[in-house]
């Protein structure tokens, strides 16, 4: 289809995307088989996010190497936070099952049809996996699988346009999208830098999903939670997709206040976790 209905711009895009994310998906089996140092990851992940950017794929907000280094660092940010949030049964592949399905929408509805399909062919494929990674799980995703999902759901992000809006608004939205996978990323990092450890190579029952079933008593109640609140993120993207700037900067605020007292309550007021 997009041989013959697409711009050659556009079908570079899409093989510099899959490239990508061939790259992610490879660098996964080879960690979940033979194991490979954080710094190897991490390597490999910055030259996927360059071929992204080669390909023409990046964010359009500040102008010239601005906008690469936006990128560079959203694209290997958010591939990593889903390899961390891959913690528990059906948590990684139902948020991001959760996030495609806004994706969609939100293409939808500023008529970006290739992109609404990329992003429902990944929420679909989420969902087949799903039925087999619940709790109890058949079937792991292991770094494979994670780290293809971030790369794709950050690529997605990248490629959604929003004209009937401002940049100074439209830039909150994949980050709403995207909240808990960024919340749970931001809570790990302070919560092993204020306890001494290395954030990218120290496991831990650190994350937003271990802490929820430590207060529920319940991985699967845990991970409900987390659906909810990925959803309730999805909504007030929505929201702000159409909304003024006077709007969208109160959101952000109590967006950002929550998160901001949430990390405080969650990791100083209630003494964060025990050392591992």
């Amino acid at each position: 289809m997009l041989i013959f209905f697409g711009d050659r711009d556009y079908v570079n895009q899409v093989i510099g995307i899959f490239t990508g994310a061939t790259l992610m998906s490879f660098l996964g089996v080879v960690d979940d088989r033979w194991g490979l140092g954080s710094y190897v990851k991490l390597a490999a992940q910055v030259a996927a996010a360059g071929i992204l950017v080669y390909s023409g794929v990046q964010v359009q907000l500040l102008g010239g190497w601005l906008d690469i280094a936006i990128t560079m660092m959203w694209v290997v940010g958010i591939t990593n936070a889903f390899n961390l949030l891959d913690n528990m049964d059906g948590l990684s592949g139902g948020i991001a099952m959760i996030a495609a399905i806004f994706f969609t929408l939100l293409a939808a509805l500023s008529d970006q049809y290739f992109v609404g399909a990329l992003a429902a062919a990944l929420a679909g494929a989420c969902a087949g996996f799903l039925v087999y990674n619940w709790n109890p799980a058949h079937i792991f995703m292991g770094d494979a699988g994670s780290l293809f999902l971030g790369f794709m759901l950050a690529a997605v992000a990248i490629k959604l346009r929003f004209p009937s809006n401002s940049t100074a608004v439209t830039w909150m939205i994949p980050l709403l999208v995207l909240g808990l996978p960024i919340f749970d990323t931001t809570l790990v990092f302070i919560s092993r830098l204020r306890r001494g450890k290395n954030p990218l190579t120290t496991p831990g029952k650190d994350h937003v999903s271990h802490r929820l079933a430590a207060l529920l008593g319940s991985r699967r109640e845990a991970v409900l939670v987390c659906y909810l609140i990925g959803g309730a993120f999805g909504l007030v993207a929505i929201f702000v997709s159409q909304a003024s700037f006077s709007e969208a900067l109160v959101v952000a605020f109590v967006v950002g206040g929550l998160g901001l007292y949430s990390i405080w309550r969650i990791e100083f007021r209630r003494g964060g976790v025990q050392p591992q």
